[in-house]
């Protein structure tokens, strides 16, 4: 019989709440067992303790974790200003990790609590969902075998909803970046340009308190260009623009003799075209992977609660690490480095602080 492990949920209701349900992707998972939850607001402790059928309730995640001593903890809120100071304290207590993303406000961040996950021995697993999702396991082999021809460019565009440019970035542009990598490997470099209002930003564009808990972000028009260990080229843009409907958000592979589309999330829908890059494209599903898991978000999550478990049963490092997390903040600081320093920049970036400050 599989183990079952003592799973200890903080979320903050209002500044973050549990994310994409990563409390209840804990309960409802077989080989976990909830035994406590901390929300420093009143009532969403109450509704969260109702919710994941547990009654003991801190309002205090630090007490939690002193009394409780869960096996795993679940950092479940979307806000990011939190996640240095807590995923550093829980590694003190042995416990591994499941934690909303983005990562971090800033590389250096990121650095800290890769440390400390590596001084204490724990695992630590970023919900980048689309890293574990099977369907695009598929698409990779199947990009591998020349479904497209050679790859010879990887163009992303992120969600450009209200968000368009510097949130959308480093919100839901970092699945992006992920994916990036994963079809053309680490990068190597990156160019990029951010603009506001049509005119390349100032100091005096940066808002240094974005919402949910970011940090500093910048731009309404961001570009980047990024060169890959596969010898292939990447993009990123996210714009504002009179269309926020979100249906752009994905990637397009162009290859010698083919295309493919990924349109991200918890269910990532695939089309193809056989059709060269220098033709009128005729578009249809990708049949194979349809029906393929996960088919919804709760499937999703399971399969990054199966990666941490995995590998803390395993001894080894988690697909959907913090280190691979690591990058997508890599990539997005690597075109704020690059419109400050007005050229290419390498990565990983030398300095590790933001690149917008200072």
């Amino acid at each position: 019989m599989a183990k079952r492990y003592r799973a200890a949920v903080i979320g903050r209701t209002g500044r973050g709440n549990y994310g994409h349900n990563l409390d209840l992707a804990a309960k409802t998972h077989a080989r976990v067992e909830v035994v406590a939850v901390s929300d420093e607001n009143a009532e969403g402790l109450k509704k969260a303790g109702e919710r994941l059928g547990v009654r003991a309730l801190y309002a205090d995640w630090r007490e939690m974790l002193r009394k409780e001593k869960p096996e795993v903890v679940v950092i479940a809120m979307r806000w990011v200003d939190c996640h240095e100071e807590m995923v550093k304290a829980v590694a003190e207590t042995g416990a591994s990790m499941f934690l909303e993303k983005p990562m971090g406000r800033t590389l250096g961040e990121c650095d800290r609590m890769i440390d400390a996950c590596e001084r204490t021995h724990v695992r630590l697993v970023v919900a980048h969902n689309m890293r574990m999702c099977p369907i695009l396991d598929h698409v990779e082999k199947r990009v591998r075998e020349g479904v497209i021809g050679d790859l010879l460019e990887m163009r992303a565009r992120g969600k450009e909803d209200r968000r368009a440019g510097g949130e959308d970035m480093m919100v839901l542009g970092t699945h992006l970046f992920d994916m990036l990598r994963r079809f053309g490997g680490d990068p190597l470099w990156g160019f990029g340009r951010v603009a506001v209002n049509g005119k390349e930003i100032t100091r005096g564009d940066v808002n240094e308190n974005a919402p949910e808990g970011l940090g500093a972000i910048a731009g309404d028009d961001i570009s980047g260009t990024f060169g890959f260990t596969k010898n292939v080229l990447g993009y990123f843009a996210s714009k504002k623009s009179t269309d926020t409907a979100g249906q752009r958000w994905g990637v397009d592979l162009i290859g010698t003799s083919g295309m493919l589309r990924i349109r991200a999330g918890h269910v990532p829908e695939i089309w193809i075209s056989s059709q060269r890059p220098d033709q009128n494209a005729a578009w249809t599903r990708m049949q194979e992977v349809v029906g393929m898991a996960p088919r919804n978000e709760a499937e999703a999550n399971h399969l990054m609660i199966d990666d941490l478990l995995d590998a803390v049963e395993q001894k080894r490092e988690p697909q959907a690490s913090g280190k691979a997390a690591r990058w997508a903040i890599e990539m997005a600081h690597g075109i704020y480095a690059s419109q400050r320093t007005g050229g290419r920049v390498k990565l990983p970036l030398s300095k590790r602080e933001h690149p917008l400050l200072g």
